[in-house]
């Protein structure tokens, strides 16, 4: 009886790989028959109404705007092709360093009032141990009052008489009248306490939300080291907002760079061009009776987009780094 040779075959050789061709995967992902198959058709046919919508209200107007602005025209008579010169108009117009100034000065004054005073009121609300929700609804109050009416509602508090709302006020402490919106010195603080009244709201509500978020071990740690309520503020608080509070700056930013109704419906400009903004300059080159050139008015408008388009790129990479630190 013999033992079978329970021996192993040599295993075959392993042929050699061939050299690799990247044009080879390409051809098999990247032909159309596979495109359709893995379901872009589909896709594309479900996504092509959007696409419509976005095009038609997004872009053409985008497109249109550009084309404007190379036009010297008031939307009656045929355009007429002038290439550069609207925005050669724009730069060289002698209102405009008037309308930049004011536009920064009203972003200044939101900056110093209106930037701080959402900040102290979340954390002062953030403190309270009762009534936090009803102190928060009557924060967020003046966000509901359509802008238009906020306007002429504070425009009758501004009244110059001596028995004007905030004239009344102070003169029972013996100050003034004031000429709130008919002084150049007075007219542009007056749009920036109204606007931040109607706008701090909207940010109370966010900080609120930041502020939930921080640990509360870090208070407890700040107590123990015997820290006062203004080092927790400054060591813990502000460090845990600091995203927020860099983001809610750019859209700040953004915000006041375009800023009409408030100029438009208090002052028109006035006085004196004091309260005019780059936005109302914008409409009076388009409608007010400067000639109705909707070419310069379109051209000052895509040079406010293109520095809008640059806060809003920082303000895009602010929220990335943020959120992924």
């Amino acid at each position: 009886m013999t033992t079978p040779d329970l021996t192993a075959a040599p295993a075959a050789p392993t042929p050699e790989p061939g050299p690799f061709r990247p044009h080879q995967r390409e051809r098999s992902r990247g032909t159309p028959a596979t495109w359709v198959r893995g379901g872009g058709l589909s896709a594309l046919v479900l996504a092509l109404p959007l696409l419509v919508v976005f095009g038609v209200f997004s872009w053409w107007p985008i497109v249109s705007a550009v084309e404007m602005s190379l036009q010297k025209t008031n939307l009656v008579d045929a355009p007429t092709w002038v290439g550069l010169d609207n925005f050669r108009a724009v730069l060289t117009d002698p209102l405009l360093p008037t309308v930049l100034r004011n536009t920064a000065w009203f972003a200044v004054l939101a900056l110093v009032f209106g930037y701080p005073v959402p900040l102290i009121g979340a954390v002062l609300m953030s403190e309270l141990r009762r009534r936090k929700g009803f102190y928060s609804v009557l924060a967020y109050l003046p966000v509901v009052v359509p802008p238009v009416v906020a306007v002429l509602l504070w425009k009758f508090f501004y009244d110059p008489r001596p028995e004007g709302v905030f004239n009344t006020v102070l003169g029972w402490v013996g100050l003034g009248p004031y000429p709130w919106l008919a002084d150049a010195t007075w007219a542009m603080p007056s749009l920036v306490l109204e606007a931040t009244w109607a706008a701090a709201g909207g940010t109370v509500i966010i900080y609120l939300a930041a502020l939930i978020s921080v640990p509360a071990e870090l208070y407890d740690a700040a107590e123990v080291d015997g820290a006062s309520v203004w080092r927790k503020l400054w060591h813990v608080t502000l460090p845990q907002l600091r995203g927020v509070l860099f983001i809610t700056l750019i859209l700040q930013v953004i915000g006041t760079a375009q800023v009409f109704l408030e100029p438009f419906l208090f002052t028109n400009g006035g006085p004196n061009h004091a309260t005019e903004t780059i936005m109302l300059r914008v409409y009076n080159l388009a409608f007010a009776n400067l000639g109705n050139n909707f070419g310069q008015a379109t051209a000052l408008s895509l040079l406010l987009a293109a520095f809008l388009a640059v806060m809003s790129l920082l303000y895009f990479r602010l929220t990335r780094s943020w959120s992924t630190s």
